[in-house]
């Protein structure tokens, strides 16, 4: 056998020499695991949630704007100036691109709501109703009556703003806005749905028109909006889909500066949220094999110190210190590999399971919101490679690690005197 060798199959040999030890110790290594790749994964499918509930109720996960729209988002400016733009070409050039799939233009305004004697501060949304039903989830299903239909007179509003002016379904309300061109819009809508969300700020001042009524009552022609919300394949690539977007325009020659923003710049506070993830998974990591740490070395040096008069053996028939050490280190490998398939097989069963049939505990504790978001309280674990990868290459550094300790004690093992009482 090549001398390389030797070491490998005495190491593999001195594992089974206590079956029962080795087994525990290489379970505990593989229940690190599966405890790592799960809360990893819990924590990626609570971060998808927060996102995807963000971006797909309301914004979208990337819009067009012009360059200097955001953050002031001025009423005056609009897409092209005041020379509009041709919307059904920018909508789209942008569902074109590919990553992206489906865009609505829209129209931002703001003012009083009021029926009877009671009046609200309202934020106003004009929307093409079949268009964006593609890109958000707010015009899917209100809570009561349906969403405004294109040409008409319509507004679908909030739980909370239907409480405060003490209307219902059918109802009609007065709404006061600036215009564009300087006079005051007025107009009578009827309310055709009521949306609940359970985010206070939506569901208070929030109202959704038809985007030609909103115009109309802005005093805005038909070719001046204020933005493109699109939807995206992948929340996370939204980004990467902006800077395309960008260059599909610019290649197209529109006469009109634009820019495509993802929703890690106008949610900014959920981008934070997702660069704090791998800091946290690293913490999980850390904290689970830095644990196991403690537990391997121990078993290993208990193991080491049943052997001394064996490596006082080979010592005294001339065997270099470092092949000892590597064989106690080669044990460690060993055994974190055996783990790693273990932790392997027991995990993606549960990570299967909590991936498409998470359990979903509203019953108990109800919707949530957090950063501006509603957080169902669903265990749902989230794919990714990432999780699995660190796990895995955490194991094995565990088990190295664990092992340098008591190969060092094998090393300063003297000869003389462990063979002294033979």
């Amino acid at each position: 056998m090549d001398d390389r060798w030797i070491w490998w199959s005495l190491a593999w040999r001195n594992l089974w020499r206590n079956r029962r030890r080795t087994f525990i110790t290489a379970s505990a290594l593989a229940f690190g695991y599966l405890a790592s790749v799960t809360m990893i994964g819990l924590w990626s499918g609570m971060l998808t949630e927060m996102i995807e509930t963000g971006t797909n109720l309301v914004t979208g996960q990337l819009q067009i704007h012009a360059p200097d729209y955001y953050p002031e988002r001025s009423m005056y400016t609009t897409l092209g100036g005041r020379d509009g733009i041709d919307v059904d070409e920018l909508v789209r050039i942008a569902r074109e691109t590919p990553g992206i799939v489906a865009a609505s233009p829209r129209v931002y305004g703001g003012g009083l709501v009021s029926s009877g004697s009671e009046t609200v501060a309202g934020m106003f949304v004009g929307v093409d109703p079949d268009r964006e039903v593609e890109v958000t989830r707010l015009l899917e299903t209100p809570a009561e009556g349906r969403a405004p239909r294109a040409g008409e007179r319509e507004i679908l509003i909030g739980r909370d703003m239907a409480d405060l002016l003490d209307v219902e379904l059918g109802a009609e309300v007065v709404l006061v806005a600036p215009a564009s061109d300087g006079s005051l819009g007025n107009d009578l809508y009827r309310v055709s749905g009521i949306f609940a969300t359970g985010m206070a700020g939506l569901d208070r001042s929030f109202g959704i028109l038809p985007i030609r009524s909103l115009q109309e009552l802005m005093a805005m022609p038909e070719d001046r909006i204020h933005e493109v919300a699109a939807a995206v394949e992948d929340p996370f690539a939204a980004p990467a889909l902006g800077d395309s977007l960008a260059a599909a325009l610019s290649a197209r020659g529109l006469g009109y500066p634009v820019l495509p923003r993802p929703w890690t710049v106008f949610r900014a506070e959920l981008a934070e949220y997702a660069s704090l993830a791998g800091a946290v998974n690293g913490i999980v990591v850390g904290i689970v094999f830095v644990m196991a740490v403690f537990g391997v070395a121990n078993t290993m040096l208990l193991g080491t110190f049943e052997r001394r008069r064996e490596f006082a053996v080979i010592r005294a028939l001339g065997t270099r210190p470092g092949s000892v050490a590597l064989t106690v280190v080669y044990e460690g490998l060993i055994l974190g590999i055996l783990a790693l398939a273990a932790g392997a097989l027991i995990s993606w069963p549960v990570l299967y399971w909590l991936h498409n049939y998470p359990p979903d505990l509203s019953n108990m504790f109800g919707d949530f919101t957090m950063s501006g978001t509603v957080v169902r309280p669903v265990l749902r674990a989230e794919y990714s490679l990432d999780g699995p990868i660190v796990s895995g290459i955490a194991l094995l550094i565990t088990s190295i690690l664990s092992a340098l300790y008591p190969a060092y004690r094998a090393v300063k093992i003297l000869p003389a005197d462990a063979l002294a009482d033979i």
